[in-house]
């Protein structure tokens, strides 16, 4: 008991002291899962939204696809990245291998299909004369789909919340493609795995800390959207 407090407070003196290089891991976490979503989201979104409001024949093999990719463990997205992208694959001559690009298109691939899913279900559980009135008061398409997406905006809110919360706390697709190397690639989970592997717990549970702290932002902030989205609807 008195080594598990002696790490957790070595973990908390090493997040206070500003250790260069624990924050430069946590630094690396946050800039790859924020261009991963960023580049992510208006595609998403717009997949999400034809898939909403337009019929095509193979409309339901697409979402059931997209639906199934929900649950592809991040070490098999990582594992197909991993052989498009090494010297022997299709996409080797890029050289994007064990880079941080590498990274973010393989929590691209993680995130899109949530994104899509969550953001399908916000669209077709808004008010559909949204878009109606919009086109009768004279909007063009692009103003259409922007007024859309403010009424729904919670609900977007929401997929982006989990989304980030599912890529910055992947493992598998980091590690495989990333290669975990310091000041480069390593970000938070890859660094606890090899702390831990190295039986040096203390900067692993500093960076588990974060996680956590993270989580536990994320949760509140995706409760406080979803009840401030249902007041919203039902005016109370």
């Amino acid at each position: 008991m008195n080594e598990l407090w002696h790490t957790f407070s070595a973990a908390i003196t090493q997040l206070a002291s500003g250790d260069p290089m624990l924050w430069g891991i946590v630094g690396v976490s946050f800039s790859v899962s924020a261009s991963a979503l960023f580049i992510a989201l208006l595609p998403a979104l717009s997949v999400g939204f034809v898939l909403a409001y337009f019929r095509f024949p193979s409309r339901w093999a697409l979402i059931s696809l997209l639906n199934s990719l929900l649950a592809v463990p991040t070490v098999v997205v990582g594992l197909v990245l991993y052989m498009m992208l090494s010297r022997s694959g299709p996409l080797g001559d890029l050289n994007l291998l064990f880079t941080r690009p590498a990274m973010i298109i393989g929590q691209i691939l993680l995130c899109f299909p949530l994104l899509v899913a969550m953001s399908l279900s916000a669209f077709q559980a808004a008010d559909h004369r949204v878009l109606e009135t919009a086109k009768t008061l004279g909007a063009s398409p692009w103003q259409a789909f922007v007024t859309l997406l403010f009424e729904v905006r919670f609900a977007l809110l929401a997929a982006l919340v989990t989304a980030f919360g599912r890529i910055i706390a992947e493992v598998g697709s980091a590690m495989m493609v990333g290669g975990n190397i310091l000041h480069h690639t390593r970000n938070i989970t890859t660094a606890i795995a090899l702390e831990t592997g190295k039986g040096e717990f203390v900067q692993g549970v500093a960076l588990g800390i974060v996680l956590l702290t993270l989580a536990l932002v994320l949760n509140v902030s995706l409760g406080w959207m979803q009840s401030h989205s249902r007041v919203l609807r039902h005016g109370t």
